[in-house]
């Protein structure tokens, strides 16, 4: 009996301390679970600090972002608004503009013919002869009538001015041969005039009106070729273009375009060029 106790206290002792280790064990496990969960705790604390940052900086973002977006927004609505506002007032200014020249042009013909009416009343009248004539005839005519005071001067040709206007409104009117006639009677009269690159710009209008394409590509030519730093130039170019185009030439209004652009690079006639650049074909 006591030989087998002896021989069972090794087991028991054996037994017991695998019991002890195994306590130590789970205790150590244990302790080593709970300094993981502190760690990750303060682990996902601080992550969700670094979370809580990054949103409220996306937040900042995010106001800032739609702060610059109304911003951008308004901006271009006022430049939209300056931009209608100035194209206004070129608009109208062109038209004073147009409007001043027009009045000037007017003032210019009205001088003309006041002071044509005075070189036509202080012309002295033809004076009868005498012996007897019949009253009124001149010298050397049989009975033809002496001209009446001033006959002269009306029947004179009218300054350049006055024929630029007249032309002008015969045109505008629907009459363009009596236009063309009163243009090619300026140019003819008064080859110096400021007036004459505006005159023969309008005299390819009035042969356009009438329908002669080659008198008008003739007409435009020489503004360009004769006036090429008149304000005409460009327009009567433009003109021959799409003159050019409208008898099928389209190698030959290109060209003409592209003459232009170069040319007269500034120009709005060289913007309406581009454009018809890119469509024709």
């Amino acid at each position: 009996m006591i030989r087998g106790v002896r021989c069972l206290l090794p087991v028991v002792l054996l037994a017991t301390g695998a019991c002890f280790a195994t306590r130590e064990d789970v205790q150590a496990l244990h302790t080593d679970v709970q300094s993981l969960r502190a760690q990750n705790a303060r682990s996902d604390s601080a992550s969700r600090a670094a979370l809580d940052r990054v949103v409220a900086s996306l937040t900042v973002v995010h106001d800032s972002l739609g702060m610059l977006s109304a911003r951008v927004v308004k901006m271009q609505g006022d430049v939209r608004g300056d931009l209608y506002n100035v194209g206004q007032q070129l608009l109208q200014i062109q038209e004073l503009t147009g409007q001043s020249q027009q009045r000037v042009q007017e003032l210019r013909a009205s001088l003309e013919q006041r002071q044509s009416d005075i070189q036509s009343s202080t012309q002295p009248a033809a004076t009868p002869p005498s012996g007897g004539a019949t009253t009124g005839a001149t010298p050397g005519t049989s009975g033809a009538p002496a001209p009446a005071p001033g006959a002269a001067g009306a029947g004179a040709t009218p300054g350049p001015n006055q024929l630029f206007q007249l032309s002008l409104e015969q045109l505008r009117r629907g009459s363009p041969g009596t236009a063309r006639t009163g243009l090619q009677t300026l140019l003819q009269q008064y080859p110096t005039s400021d007036l004459v690159p505006d005159a023969q710009f309008y005299l390819g209008e009035a042969y356009h009106q009438e329908g002669n394409a080659a008198g008008a590509d003739s007409a435009y030519a020489a503004v360009v070729s004769g006036y090429p730093t008149s304000p005409r130039a460009p327009t009567a170019l433009y003109k021959r273009a799409l003159g050019m185009e409208e008898k099928g030439n389209v190698v030959g209004a290109r060209g003409l375009l592209n003459e232009l652009v170069q040319r007269y690079p500034r120009s709005d006639e060289a913007a309406l060029a581009k454009e018809r650049l890119r469509t024709l074909k």
